[in-house]
């Protein structure tokens, strides 16, 4: 039994690594989108209006496209393949895109045409400044059909997901980020000069360009597996019925984080300074530090949950509920290892991570100390964020939707009274709600994880609560070692980005190394998991030959 769970540990390690690696592309090459757009923009009135236009399709397809579906979507498939034939699952796969794309683009149209109310209510502020509310409410007209695309986009990675294929949908999102930046560059660098604001309307277009690229991207492989996509209205289908019926309440599950996000950017755009004048920075602050914690985020907590659904699932689909409590647990262990460490870290070397990547041109040194300071407070949710992600599908796998509902209006509740109460009461400003919203994410993943305890009999708390406690002490120990070599460089070395460079080279070597020394220690157990699978994939890799099938296929 043991050898069994190893082994199934070992594989869904694999399969992570797989995510992780194809994720790090992708957030590489966001970063270098972020740049670009750090650097043509800085943090002021006319990012401000991009950010928050970008918004309104994201929480859309945050809610309804990515997050409702997936939840619901890959449960029900992998059912339909444990239990079913390849016909019928390949059946439910055309039926769910075919309602999806009647509804997303129903939701596409109706976004556009109420663009101003959607502004208004993202961001009241905005009226306030000349030209600013009337820019975001044309930049959202032009991305909104962005919600269609990665909407199909999103099932598609779902169904590769559940077929075992991790690496071609995972570098989906770097096929988005490349597409966007590089079209949305030649349109402003050409039709683009012919408007006013042509370069950030060209960016816009950019973004609807890479969601088709993100599509695209993905269906050769799909193919490959026998599922074309095809037309196909059946509403009487059992796995759509499935599927609608858990997406209810996955929408106000999943809706947490979105409405959460509605209410800070809300609160944000209207921030003032001492003298009562709305300032023009704080949604850019919050979004460009958030846009670095999803780095982690993504490569440790998102990549382990795709990798974690499909398997859990299908031990839920099988009546194994044991199979399925040790998967989960291993999953959840595994990202504490890696989430904690990497939260110490944001916060103790941010300045230098926001300082190397992007000061410069509009975005100032200001801009670098407020960016930091936003990083700072959403990194002590960083462990909160990845856990939510393994624990709220865990339940859709379960075939209960309603438990993360519940959650997730609590925590609303929660999130509204800790950012006004921080942002505004103690006079935070936008530290006050990037914190709100980290230790929302916390008390919400505790919350999740006690009531999967009672529904599963069990998640093996002692041993994740030794983990952590052991993890914590070592990663508290690698951010007093990188606070001090972080202030003895900056001490030593001057300039505009020298400094931050040979922090970021010397101070996170140092703790890595400081990290995985006391953590052998002190016995973490997760880390001989982590070292057993990383040597399999270094031992296991071997130039291609002719008739292999393409890496992460």
């Amino acid at each position: 039994m043991k050898h069994s769970q190893a082994a199934a540990e070992h594989r869904l390690l694999r399969s992570a690594g797989v995510v992780s690696a194809a994720t790090l592309l992708s957030r590489l090459t966001g970063l270098v989108r972020e740049v670009a757009l750090a650097r043509l923009f800085g943090a002021g009135a006319v990012y401000d209006a991009f950010l928050t236009a970008v918004r309104i399709p994201n929480l859309s397809r945050n809610l309804f496209a990515e997050g409702a579906l997936s939840s619901a979507f890959v449960p029900t498939f992998t059912d339909a393949l444990a239990t079913g034939t390849e016909r019928q699952a390949a059946e439910l796969a055309s039926v769910v895109a075919t309602a999806l794309t009647l509804a997303a683009g129903a939701a596409c149209l109706a976004g556009m045409i109420f663009s101003p109310q959607l502004v208004e209510l993202l961001a009241p502020g905005f009226a306030r400044v000349p030209g600013k509310f009337a820019l975001a409410v044309l930049l959202t007209r032009v991305m909104f059909p962005f919600l269609l695309l990665v909407a199909l986009a999103a099932e598609a990675m779902a169904i590769l997901n559940a077929r075992g294929r991790f690496g071609v949908p995972a570098l989906a999102s770097a096929c988005f980020n490349i597409g966007s930046i590089l079209s949305g560059l030649a349109l402003g660098l050409t039709i683009g000069k012919r408007w006013p604001h042509g370069m950030i309307l060209s960016m816009a277009a950019g973004v609807v360009i890479g969601g088709a690229l993100q599509l695209g991207w993905q269906m050769p492989s799909l193919l490959r597996t026998g599922v074309s996509l095809r037309p196909r209205i059946d509403f009487r289908n059992p796995g759509l019925r499935r599927i609608a019926r858990l997406m209810l309440p996955a929408v106000i599950g999943n809706a947490a984080f979105q409405i959460n996000a509605i209410v800070n950017g809300n609160l944000a755009s209207g921030l003032t300074d001492a003298a009562g004048r709305t300032l023009n920075g704080p949604v850019s602050w919050l979004g460009y530090a958030f846009r670095f914690l999803q780095f982690p985020l993504g490569l440790f907590g998102a990549a382990l949950a795709s990798a974690t659904l499909p398997a859990i699932s299908r031990s839920a689909a099988l009546g194994r509920l044991d199979e399925f409590r040790a998967t989960l647990a291993a999953s959840l262990r595994m990202a504490l290892l890696l989430t904690i460490p990497a939260s110490v870290g944001l916060a103790v070397l941010g300045k230098s991570m926001i300082g190397a990547v992007y000061q410069g041109g509009r975005f100032t040194a200001y801009d670098t100390r407020q960016t930091a300071l936003a990083l700072a407070c959403y990194s002590v949710g960083l462990a909160g964020y990845a856990a939510t992600k393994l624990l709220a599908p865990a339940f859709y796998a379960l075939d209960d939707a309603w438990t993360p509902m519940a959650v997730s209006l609590a925590s609303i509740a929660l999130n509204a009274a800790l950012a006004i109460g921080l942002a505004k009461g103690a006079k935070m400003g936008h530290a006050g709600l990037a914190l709100a919203t980290s230790l929302v994410a916390l008390a919400g993943s505790v919350a999740l994880a006690l009531a999967l305890r009672r529904r599963i009999a069990g998640l093996e708390g002692r041993r994740l609560a030794a983990s952590a406690a052991k993890i914590a002490l070592a990663a508290i120990a690698m951010g007093v070692v990188c606070r001090l070599s972080s202030l003895a460089i900056h001490t030593h070395l001057s300039g505009h980005r020298l400094p931050h460079l040979a922090d970021l080279a010397i101070s996170i070597a140092l703790g890595a190394a400081v990290f995985y020394v006391l953590s052998r220690t002190l016995r973490v157990p997760e880390i001989r998991s982590l070292e057993a699978a990383c040597y399999t994939a270094v031992s296991h890799a071997r130039r291609p030959e002719a008739g292999d099938p393409p890496a992460g296929d």
